[in-house]
């Protein structure tokens, strides 16, 4: 049993080193089935079948006794670990061939705006001591990598105390200016509802919520930006609207009227995202909408018009809105892109080895020395007054082949 175990812990680690390698995002484990990579946003087999029981026993491994007796019974878990010296988000779940994972590589890089490749006037969005800033897109997008960044911002710029809750915990923040205290539902807590109404007798200044997931979660996030705090949070959606129009969507008809006032007076920003891959630059960055208060944008969400947001987008060029054809634009002229610091290329794309520099030969009228170190690859050729050139020229093509 211990060697077995040792297997599947070398295993995951293996893949997890491949991965990295390849400049993965997201790594797919499942039993009696080849591994695949995601990478650049494609997927494609990077090994041979992995066997049941060795996934099975990996999973148990990671989860231990209790965390696997819990997975059996409800069919899937939430876990983050460093592995192989990367920080990995780890989903567990059954599926019908047995055990699966999906493994979110994370970035090891410091997490600032710069090193994300955003755009450089989301730092204002920090500025803001009070209210709520929504990173929105779809899965896969990065969202949980501009929240990162977002907090990364303030922690080097201000001293505040942040309460981070997420379910699990990504990325690992180190005190800077500010003390941040990060904690894991329902590692430490057993809900995000219990967990946000603790914080908020916990003396926070900012907020940072993992996923708005329920109805109940967004009244004590909307509630928590009212009363004095600034609150960063994720959901899912594709666009701006969507993202609007889902979370008043959340609550029922009678009160979504005054869900909408709460949110036009405490909103600080909404950025929506999504990747492009640069084909010059080999590199995936983000383009996004992000939408501030305004008199026109307030006046929009107090109304309801979701569908009118595109055009405050369009005409909020002057407040520092963006959308996403201006965004592109942006990207189009930016040069100075941060690649991420552990990707290397696939191995198609690696770059062919110089070929070995050839020894350098002096020739002297009939003697031919051979130097050590050569530097480059030119023949160096002395000629005495009376030699005999078409023997140098002989002696020259033969070193050289």
């Amino acid at each position: 049993m211990l060697g077995r175990a040792k297997r599947a812990v070398d295993m995951i680690q293996e893949w997890i080193r491949k991965g990295r390698e390849l400049g993965a995002s997201d790594l797919h484990i499942e039993a009696d089935t080849a591994p695949v990579a995601r990478v650049r946003g494609q997927l494609s087999a990077i090994g041979p079948s992995i066997p049941g029981t060795l996934v099975a026993q990996a999973g148990r491994e990671l989860l231990g006794g209790d965390g696997w007796s819990q997975f059996l019974s409800r069919g899937s878990a939430d876990l983050s670990r460093t592995i192989a010296g990367v920080r990995c988000r780890i989903n567990i779940f059954q599926t019908l061939r047995g055990v699966a994972m999906a493994v979110r590589l994370l970035s090891s890089f410091q997490n600032n705006l710069r090193a994300c490749n955003l755009n450089p006037e989301l730092k204002k969005l920090t500025d803001a001591t009070t209210g709520l800033i929504v990173v929105s897109g779809p899965t896969g997008s990065g969202k949980s990598t501009t929240l990162a960044a977002l907090v990364e911002e303030i922690n080097s710029s201000s001293a505040r105390n942040i309460i981070a809750i997420e379910s699990p915990i990504e990325y690992l923040f180190t005190n800077r200016r500010s003390f941040i205290r990060q904690r894991e539902v329902p590692t430490h807590s057993p809900s995000y509802e219990q967990a946000l109404v603790d914080a908020l007798r916990e003396n926070p200044d900012v907020l940072v919520i993992g996923e708005m997931r329920t109805p109940e979660v967004m009244r004590l996030t909307l509630s928590a930006a009212e009363t004095g705090h600034l609150v960063i949070v994720t959901m899912h959606s594709a666009t701006c609207a969507e993202a609007l129009t889902r979370l008043c969507m959340s609550f029922p008809a009678e009160i979504q009227g005054s869900i909408r006032a709460q949110l036009a007076d405490c909103f600080v920003g909404l950025v929506c995202q999504r990747l492009d891959f640069l084909s010059e630059f080999r590199l995936r960055v983000p383009v996004c909408e992000i939408l501030l208060p305004s008199a026109a944008s307030k006046g929009t969400i107090r109304g309801g018009q979701f569908s009118q947001i595109a055009n405050v987008l369009q005409t909020g060029g002057d407040v520092g809105m963006w959308n996403f054809d201006r965004y592109q634009r942006w990207v189009a002229q930016k040069r100075d892109w941060v690649p991420p610091t552990l990707a290397v290329p696939l191995p198609e794309e690696r770059i062919a080895p110089a070929a070995p520099k050839l020894p350098r030969r002096e020739v002297q009228a009939g003697r031919e020395v051979q130097t050590a170190s050569p530097k480059d690859d030119t023949l160096e050729i002395s000629i005495e007054e009376n030699a005999d050139l078409d023997e140098l020229a002989k002696r020259i093509e033969k070193g050289t082949r």
